[in-house]
């Protein structure tokens, strides 16, 4: 049985309440149980929250006793004083499923790269920009002063404009060309450079010369079918004759030979077979691109036995000549 007990003294001819007493059968850490009398239920005590009934058993479990709220206190202050564990661990005063800066958020800050207090950091590792450091420091000074990071951008194009835009190197004199009793199925390409041609020079002259023999091996230069190039320019939707393109007289190149070189001439020996002068001027307009943009080329001669200074005996390396096959 609970016991009752009058916070305020029972008005007159009011019955008598018993006097307080404590259970010995109740558990020290309870308190003890306080109770209004009949008398005055009517009326609201002073301290309402002392009025309550002391139940452990179905206190709320998440609470804590005093005792331990002050041993728990005393644990994050050593923690404290040692410089080790903070009092609140997820720092902002959140919780993790709040989103204040549990796990998630913490493994985000060290592998990723935006962050409120720092902006931009990169990855922690920063291989991502081991070739390129200045790079980096414009991507993260961008978030904080983005016109800045603009302008040194712009800086660093004018600086480094000659890597990123190649300038020519051929000539801007137009490439002569001329005809010297040339034949179609025997007969010399002459090339005279500007300056010795260096080895890529050479390569890019090889690779042309290859892919020139290629197509006209296959047929692909036939002035005899020229359908699209005969269509109406205005026309969007020309008309191609299939039959009318099987049935012309296809042509070849039959032979070519490996690209000679002494210093700064090399010739080339060629035999296209049929009279296909479409062929002739496919070699033209490439070797012209090769020549204004890439090496210059002064001249290049169809036919002849002999051209300038080239030498048929000479034949040593030490010498500069060189063979390149095709």
């Amino acid at each position: 049985m609970s016991q009752l007990i009058s916070l305020y003294p029972p008005p007159v001819g009011a019955s008598t309440c018993l006097p307080p007493r404590v259970s010995s059968s109740s558990s020290s850490s309870s308190l003890p149980i306080l109770h209004l009398s009949s008398s005055d239920r009517g009326r609201q005590p002073r301290f309402p929250a002392i009025a309550t009934k002391a139940k452990p058993n179905r206190r709320a479990k998440t609470l804590l006793e005093p005792q331990e709220v002050s041993e728990i206190g005393d644990e994050d202050d050593v923690e404290d004083e040692g410089g080790g564990v903070d009092a609140f661990p997820f720092g902002d005063g959140f919780t993790a499923e709040e989103g204040g800066g549990g796990e998630e958020n913490s493994e985000g800050d060290e592998d990723g790269v935006l962050n409120s207090s720092g902006g931009y950091g990169g990855r922690g590792d920063g291989k991502d920009y081991d070739k390129d450091p200045e790079l980096a420091e414009i991507l993260a000074s961008c978030f904080d002063d983005p016109q800045k990071a603009q302008s040194r951008v712009e800086e660093r194009i004018r600086r480094k404009r000659d890597k990123i835009l190649h300038s020519k190197t051929g000539s801007a004199t137009p490439m002569k060309v001329t005809f010297n009793k040339f034949h179609y199925s025997n007969s010399y390409i002459w090339f005279e450079f500007y300056n010795a041609p260096l080895a890529k020079d050479i390569t890019l002259i090889c690779d042309t010369i290859r892919s020139w023999h290629i197509v006209g091996r296959l047929g692909g230069c036939n002035s005899m079918n020229m359908q699209l190039s005969q269509a109406p320019l205005e026309s969007k939707r020309p008309s191609y004759d299939a039959i009318q393109g099987a049935n012309i007289t296809p042509t070849t190149f039959y032979n070519i030979g490996d690209l000679e070189i002494q210093d700064n001439l090399a010739r080339i020996w060629v035999d296209i077979g049929t009279s296909e002068p479409l062929l002739l001027d496919v070699l033209i307009n490439a070797l012209t691109c090769i020549s204004s943009d890439y090496v210059g080329i002064k001249q290049v001669v169809f036919g002849g036995s002999n051209f300038e200074n080239w030498k048929e005996n000479l034949t040593s390396e030490d010498a500069g000549y060189s063979i390149h096959k095709i």
